[in-house]
């Protein structure tokens, strides 16, 4: 008998359809609302999953009836929220599990403030956990949080804790660290030392003398190449607690914005292949290479390779430092101290930060580049405007700008005209807020920060995010932020009410957008059939909670391919 491939392929279509009306779903879930963050943002009451990804969303009638069978596990919600899986698209996953777990932690996001002495205990308190030969390291310290305002560490400071021991200490923004004098000994900078290339700074007093501090990450690797290493045991289970510990709050994909920062690229590249090779990842990573580490002609790692839980995607430039720790490349001077005259400086020319780039981007990669000031993202959007010269769909590229701080109106048009898609550190309005209105920054350029009721505006995409180690990775305080822009204060300003979002939208900047913004949208961020069963469990929905209280909400579970993440 000889069949016609349209009748055929009609035949197996009907076969196939009929298998699936049979029921042979591994999960239903039902009995709580379902948020889906499709086009039309519905919710939903039950959902399917088979194979690790989702076959049916809809009724609970209509889903049951055509996919449940005798081995279909039924969970019932019992009233909590299943929504997508949260996407972070900007963390260091390396250097926070370095930080948070083989340092000192000395970050403080509560009131009240530290103080110069707080801190020094603390130090001296850690003196005793440090090894023979080994260094007293530590992050947090951030002056902008520290009483009384802009009190920083210097040499003469850490050497009053120790003169024996070499103390390291970076800034929490991590654009800024500090010494004591052993330190620099065994680094070998001295006073006639200078800058490193790359915008490092060691700063120097109006004698030329050093005092302790250092500026950009590139002024550090003196330090770092001194210190001991940590193990390949204790640098993977740190990766591992950090990790899980991202998964605790709902997260399910990240962006790791720094492969190459600390170590080579292969290397840390080969960190993420070995633990991905042994089933060792618990969320999906999307690696941005660290492009001040790759010579031009790198080519070891090729755009977009990998698989669904880790591929290579993006080459990251810094252009500037940090905005509470006045080191962001700004037009006009900082408000502090009074009467500066201080506006940052850009970390590379116009032509060199370009001429590094393009090479990466002509091969594919997709480009990220942090840009804090309002100087260094004019840099950035002229670059990229010379990057898309004659691309008919610029929006392809899905070009990035980290953190967007200090901005203009005109800025945010031509980066949505350009398909730019930022990513704000969204808790620069809670926990520096205050110090940027009423010191760093005055009440007119701090209104703007981070402007995503512009872009929503202005019909742009972006997404929100934690920058960890600066700040602490939790998608739902997110929401809260971005959505009330409460400053941490007793007083609770709302900086720059115009840049309020709706609850639905901040949700977007954590699932779908932030998933479009690092080229997974088809596969992750909204529950529709045929995307990854990434999701996450709450206790209630978002979007039926006082804004105020949804960084309290408590996250149940978190689910990838269809199985529940152990955070243990």
């Amino acid at each position: 008998m000889k069949f016609s491939l349209k009748l055929l392929s009609a035949l197996l279509m009907t076969q196939s359809a009929l298998v699936f009306a049979q029921g042979n779903a591994d999960t239903i879930f039902y009995g709580g609302p379902i948020v889906t963050v499709n086009q039309k943002n519905e919710e939903v009451e039950a959902l399917a999953v088979q194979n690790g990804k989702i076959v049916a969303v809809g009724s609970k009638q209509s889903v049951v009836k055509d996919w449940q069978s005798d081995k279909t596990k039924l969970v019932d919600l019992k009233g909590q929220a299943l929504m997508p899986g949260f996407v972070e698209p900007h963390v260091h996953i390396i250097v926070t599990s370095m930080f948070e777990n083989l340092w000192l932690n000395l970050s403080n996001f509560t009131l009240p403030y530290d103080t110069l002495e707080t801190i020094s205990e603390k130090l001296k308190a850690e003196l005793k956990n440090v090894p023979p030969g080994g260094w007293l390291t530590g992050f947090g310290v951030d002056p902008s949080r520290t009483s009384p305002f802009m009190a920083e560490l210097t040499s003469d400071i850490l050497d009053k804790v120790s003169t024996e021991v070499p103390i390291f200490i970076v800034n929490q923004s991590g654009h800024i660290a500090y010494a004591n004098r052993k330190a620099f000994a065994l680094a070998g900078i001295t006073d006639q030392t200078p800058n490193p290339a790359g915008g490092g700074i060691y700063v120097k007093d109006a004698q030329g003398k050093l005092t302790g501090k250092l500026v950009e990450p590139p002024s550090y690797l003196a330090f770092t190449a001194k210190m001991p290493v940590p193990s390949e045991a204790q640098l993977l289970g740190a990766m591992q607690k950090t990790m899980k510990k991202m998964a605790s709050t709902g997260v399910t994909t990240v962006s790791e914005m720094s492969v190459g920062a600390n170590f080579s690229v292969d290397q840390e590249a080969g960190i993420y292949k070995a633990l991905a090779a042994k089933s060792m990842l618990p969320i999906r990573i999307r690696g941005y290479l660290w492009g001040e580490a790759l010579p031009v002609e790198y080519s070891n790692i090729k755009p977009n390779e990998g698989d669904d839980r880790l591929r290579f995607i993006g080459v990251k430039y810094i252009s500037d430092g940090s905005t509470q720790g006045l080191t962001a490349a700004l037009h006009n001077s900082y408000d502090y101290p009074k009467g500066s005259k201080f506006s940052g400086d850009l970390d590379f020319s116009d032509e060199k930060i370009f001429n590094l780039m393009k090479p990466f981007f002509d091969q594919g990669w997709q480009i990220s580049i942090h840009s804090n000031g309002d100087k260094a993202i004019d840099q950035t959007l002229n670059n990229y405007s010379k990057l898309l010269a004659g691309n008919p769909r610029p929006q392809d590229r899905r070009l990035r700008i980290e953190h967007f701080t200090v901005n203009t109106e005109a800025q945010v048009k031509k980066a949505v005209s350009l398909g730019v898609v930022p990513s704000f550190t969204i808790g620069h309005v809670h926990y520096w807020g205050d110090a940027f209105n009423d010191q760093i920054l005055g009440p007119k350029r701090a209104e703007r920060i981070d402007p995503t009721g512009d872009f929503k505006r202005a019909g742009g995409r972006f997404s929100l995010h934690s920058d960890t180690p600066v700040s602490n990775v939790g998608p739902l305080n997110y929401i809260t932020e971005s959505v009330t822009r409460l400053t941490q204060s007793p007083l609770m300003k709302v900086l720059g009410p115009e840049q309020r979002i709706s609850v639905d939208d901040a949700i977007r900047g954590i699932t779908i957008d932030a998933a479009y913004q690092i080229m997974l949208d088809d596969k992750v961020g909204s529950l529709e059939v045929g995307k990854l069963a990434d999701f996450v469990i709450l206790e209630q929905n978002p979007r039926q909670t006082d804004p105020l209280k949804i960084r309290h909400i408590k996250v149940k579970e978190t689910w990838i391919d269809g199985k529940p993440v152990s955070i243990q």
